[in-house]
């Protein structure tokens, strides 16, 4: 189904355009030398709206079955499509997002299949005359490279229904509560060069779209899958014979796909063979692909203009107004965490991966070390939200308790150590941090009196470390270690450290 992006590429190898090479850490090594992957994807995007695209019915998800379908729905005769604008917003909106062309005037094309559960025997779609042209997604990769992926089109098209194939032993289940809904078909240049961008390209889109809220990007309920088109060759060769691997739901197994299908077309060219044009079907069980339908078997989709469908139309007002609805999006957010708090570009790109986990890191942070706010929302919240399976919105410490414990770690009340106590005990049990310190006496001992005492008693029970550590000046940290237990980590850091080595002399 990669009829737009697949015409790109013909164009540019009809052009005799060699494509750029992808960098030498990105190629794979095979039997006879070193092959390039170059991949495409199309994401089918789910609108976020309230009811489908040209019919009134509800979008809810995880209704009874059919108990969502108008007449228009299961294509009831003499019945006619009407345009939902609210989609028609959400798709600029989503085109804007992309720093994308948005054309003011689109068509409706119906495109001709047969399947089950598309009752009207065709799938309205925008082919020659899509609603947002081109566009570019930039990918901050894990090594700190940024790539730019082009963006060929954004369009509208209604989704087809769901057949259920194991309820009956002879018979297929067809529920229509999906049919008509509204989705936007983004599709890629051939710009991605391998499994790791695949992966991060998708996780981009899917931020882009739920920080717009066109989108809520929930793949496990089908909002968001993409047909990903795979080829290889010979480096700064020219493209060679792609395989789509069909609606794959999930990041993990796109960039499964990729490796996986890179690596058999390799094998199949290494041996003499040759790539059928196919689309494919990924298993994640046994994480391969496996043929669905061959070139021969592909459809010709007689695209041609609906006719109950008058051309769409808006003006540069409309647009503008769309535009000036955008909140700020994450490349924009990044930046202004970079340059505004100071933060490492990876730690920027980590908080603004959802909005509302940088909209709770704003609050922590604001009026406090930025960066020490950075740390304990992506080393300790998140990590601790993982590994409950837990996400920032049902968080059990609000920002306003994250905010506290970092006061009181700034003001010298408690140090790093007592903080996670009280980040444990806010977690279970709830609470202002304050109070918890103030009650149950977790103040950190700033007194150098007090510590002094402590530090004195310790040197005079080891005598023969004492003398060790002035030849091994690192022993002072067996001396810390000490000191900490016997105060039982209350005692300030900075002040034991610097009252050991006026004691032992280092």
């Amino acid at each position: 189904m990669l009829r737009h992006a697949e015409k790109f590429c013909v164009a540019r190898r009809g052009e005799g355009t060699v494509m750029a090479k992808a960098p030498t850490n990105k190629l794979i090594k095979g039997a006879t030398g070193d092959w390039e992957v170059v991949i495409g994807l199309e994401v089918h995007a789910q609108v976020s709206s309230e009811s489908k695209l040209f019919s009134g019915s509800s979008t809810k998800f995880g209704c009874e079955p059919n108990s969502n379908v108008s007449f228009v729905d299961c294509a009831m005769p003499g019945m006619l499509p009407v345009i939902n604008e609210e989609c028609v917003r959400q798709a600029v909106r989503s085109g804007l997002g992309l720093k994308a062309k948005i054309n003011k005037r689109s068509l409706f094309d119906r495109k001709n299949y047969f399947y089950p559960d598309l009752p009207q025997g065709y799938q309205i779609s925008q082919y020659l005359d899509p609603i947002v042209g081109e566009g570019e997604v930039v990918l901050d990769m894990l090594d700190g490279e940024r790539v730019v992926i082009g963006i060929e089109r954004l369009h509208l098209e209604q989704d087809a229904g769901k057949s259920t194939h194991d309820q009956h032993p002879t018979l297929t289940y067809v529920d229509l509560n999906r049919s008509g809904v509204a989705l936007m078909e983004i599709v890629s240049k051939p710009d991605l060069r391998s499994s790791a961008e695949v992966r991060t390209y998708i996780s981009k889109i899917r931020t882009i779209l739920r920080y717009l809220g066109t989108c809520d990007g929930n793949m496990d309920e089908g909002s968001l899958r993409a047909d990903v088109n795979i080829s290889v060759r010979r480096p700064g060769e020219e493209l060679g014979t792609r395989c789509e691997v069909k609606n794959v739901n999930s990041i993990r197994f796109a960039g499964q796909a990729v490796d996986f299908e890179a690596r058999r077309q390799i094998a199949v060219l290494e041996d003499g063979g040759t790539i059928s044009q196919e689309t494919l079907l990924f298993d994640p069980k046994t994480g391969e692909t496996r043929s669905m339908r061959s070139k021969e078997e592909a459809h010709d989709y007689r695209y041609f203009p609906d006719p109950d469908l008058l051309p769409l139309e808006f003006d540069d007002a409309f647009v503008e107004l769309m535009r000036q609805d955008l909140p700020e999006l994450p490349d924009d957010k990044r930046a202004r965490f970079i340059s505004e708090f100071g933060l490492k570009p990876y730690d920027a790109s980590v908080l603004v991966l959802e909005r509302p986990s940088a909209d709770f890191f704003e609050e922590v942070a604001n009026g406090r070390d930025a960066k020490l706010a950075a740390n304990w929302v992506i080393n300790e919240l998140f990590g601790r939200l993982n590994k409950e399976s837990l996400n920032i919105t049902t968080s059990p410490i609000s920002s306003k308790q994250l905010g506290g414990i970092i006061d009181l770690i700034s003001s010298g009340d408690i140090s790093g150590k007592i903080a996670k106590d009280v980040f444990e005990i806010v977690w279970t049990e709830g609470g202002v941090p304050s109070e918890i310190v103030e009650t149950r006496s977790m103040k950190q001992v700033t007194d150098t009196g007090a510590i002094e005492s402590i530090i004195n008693e310790i040197i005079t029970r080891n005598p023969d470390q004492v003398a060790k550590v002035k030849d091994k000046p690192s022993m002072i940290g067996w001396f810390v270690g000490q000191v900490m237990k016997a105060s039982q980590g209350k005692a300030n850091p900075q002040a034991v450290n610097r009252i050991l080595k006026e004691k032992l002399g280092l």
